[in-house]
């Protein structure tokens, strides 16, 4: 059984990127700025599989979806 408390290192090492803490800062800072009209199951800088996960996490309201909104929040711009 997979324990219900994952870690950002952990989404990214399910969407197959780097996971290091470095590497998750600057991979926010590159894409931090996705506009708010684009869901994030529907960013472009991730592949179709990432896709297919988080939108899969979504439609199966799995324990990802905590990190994945939280993730979600980080990668908005922030408004002035």
């Amino acid at each position: 059984m997979e324990p219900a408390h994952h870690t950002m290192n952990d989404l990214f090492d399910q969407l197959g990127l780097p996971s290091s803490d470095q590497e998750i800062n600057a991979f926010i800072e590159e894409h931090k700025k996705m506009p708010h009209r684009v869901k994030i199951e529907h960013a472009d800088f991730f592949s179709d599989s990432q896709q297919a996960f988080i939108q899969r996490a979504y439609n199966e309201v799995a324990d990802w979806v905590v990190l994945i909104e939280h993730l979600d929040a980080l990668l908005r711009e922030k408004p002035s």
